[in-house]
């Protein structure tokens, strides 16, 4: 009995413990939206290490959903996904899709691993969701214009790096993308 009542007391303890952290989570988006608008206008003026760190910090604030289950689920998926395994990151964040469709980088993570599947037209659609959420999300913007170039529609891939681009100018992957497709679409309508 007393094994009984010490295991209801440390189940009790945790219940409290997880709702005081998703309390604590949740705390705050009306200054995460101040911070987000302050970061994103210092991005545009950041030099390249000062770029670096602004995005690391606006990663960070997307990356809280308000839940620390559904953090779990985010963490777990990109576990997965850091480990070759797609499939596995599919199955928790569709979990985490389910249970937090107003996540938007529950979204953009997935949207990831379905491109890592190959599975092109299910990231575009989860990458919809994304943008829908978050139309500033420029990681989205540059995954939906890897999977523009992988199935050959170079002068939309171009125009929506752009559009990454006048978001987050510094993204050294997507400024070499940008130089390349101009090169191989010029004479090309866009």
């Amino acid at each position: 009995m007393k094994v009984l009542l010490t295991l209801l007391n440390l189940a009790v303890a945790a219940v409290f413990v997880l709702a005081l952290g998703d309390a604590a989570a949740q705390a705050g988006p009306a200054e995460d939206a101040a911070t987000l608008d302050r970061l994103f206008a210092d991005l545009q003026t950041a030099d390249e290490a000062g770029a670096t760190a602004i995005e690391s910090d606006i990663q960070r604030i997307w990356s809280r959903s308000g839940s620390a289950s559904m953090d779990l689920l985010l963490e777990r998926g990109r576990k997965a996904l850091d480990q070759g395994d797609p499939e596995t990151a599919i199955d928790h964040l569709t979990a985490l899709t389910d249970h937090a469709p107003d996540f938007a980088e529950g979204w953009n993570a997935r949207a990831t691993a379905y491109f890592m599947a190959g599975r092109y037209g299910q990231a575009v659609s989860d990458i919809r969701h994304v943008l829908a959420l978050n139309p500033r999300h420029f990681g989205a913007l540059a995954g939906f214009g890897a999977i523009l170039e992988q199935i050959d529609r170079k002068s939309q891939a171009l125009e929506v790096y752009r559009a990454a681009l006048a978001i987050h100018p510094h993204m050294q992957g997507v400024l070499e993308a940008v130089k390349r497709l101009e090169t191989e679409t010029s004479g090309q309508s866009i």
